[in-house]
């Protein structure tokens, strides 16, 4: 259950730089920093219920991967940022690294 609630911390941390982008629309300044907060708060609370049986420098190098590859995609996604080879490559080493991490977890 508690990687469950990792990758609830890893998703509430891609919501938070989202919520900072929308908030730059005119017009839509309130919602996205609200939903910056409020991802900010789910994010750490998932998180502290992770760890109970995650090692911290795990659990904290997946969630904030989590958030970097999930920004990064939204990103390229739903604001149109560049899709190079280098950023491409960079995130899937990312990605490599957070499952590394997972397959040499080992239960306290």
């Amino acid at each position: 259950m508690d990687w469950f609630y990792l990758l609830l911390a890893g998703a509430m941390e891609i919501g938070w730089p989202v919520g900072m982008r929308i908030s730059q629309a005119p017009g839509y300044r309130a919602f996205g920093l609200i939903l910056s907060v409020c991802c900010m708060v789910l994010s750490g609370v998932f998180l502290w219920q992770a760890q109970k049986t995650i090692p911290m420098g795990t659990a904290y190098a997946i969630w904030t991967g989590i958030g970097a590859a999930g920004a990064f995609f939204v990103g390229i996604c739903f604001f149109g940022e560049p899709r190079t080879a280098a950023r491409m490559i960079s995130v899937m080493l990312i990605i490599v690294g957070m499952i590394g991490l997972k397959l040499s977890h080992r239960p306290a």
